[in-house]
């Protein structure tokens, strides 16, 4: 796809949220179901369902999804479909990139052996390896619209608020 092309596409929705600003705002919703064998969630994704399970460090055997990976490859998708806009945006060609996404947690918060261990992961690293005729001030440009405009990463950089609900059936 050329820049051009990309604004034909886009022109018609920027002018609607800029005349509109509250037809911006989307809601999305994923639903899921315990499961009732084993400890293991059935997500239902737009692809079919997913089934997120122990991670073998704390005694899964590997066959399902674990959910650290799901939020990693969440950031993976978001920033490479983003660096791939940004690109064809600004109309740097590249042959080929790759994303890596490498997230490091210590399991004992999760497992409640240590209370000062925090649970969840504490350290991300994004990477791009980038085969592209660009500069690398075009590159490091990219890199950078990439981190401001992939929506995952501003998320994971400023945590929204999270509410929690019960309903008893």
């Amino acid at each position: 796809m050329t820049s051009d092309e990309l604004r034909e596409i886009q022109a018609p929705f920027k002018a609607k949220y800029k005349a509109s600003p509250e037809t911006a705002v989307i809601h999305s919703c994923v639903t899921g179901a315990l499961l009732l064998d084993h400890p293991a969630c059935r997500i239902d994704t737009l692809q079919g369902p997913v089934v997120a399970g122990m991670h073998p460090a704390v005694g899964g055997d590997g066959s399902e999804a674990c959910s650290i990976d799901i939020l990693l490859e969440a950031l993976v998708g978001c920033a490479g479909l983003t660096f791939n806009l940004v690109a064809t945006a600004m109309g740097i060609p590249f042959n080929d990139v790759k994303i890596k996404v490498h997230g490091a947690s210590d399991i004992r918060g999760a497992l409640g052996i240590n209370k000062e261990v925090p649970v969840g992961v504490t350290h991300i690293r994004l990477h791009f390896e980038v085969d592209s005729p660009a500069t690398d001030e075009q590159v490091a440009l990219l890199v950078k619209q990439t981190e401001r405009y992939c929506m995952v990463y501003q998320t994971l950089l400023q945590p929204p608020v999270i509410e929690t609900a019960v309903s008893r059936v």
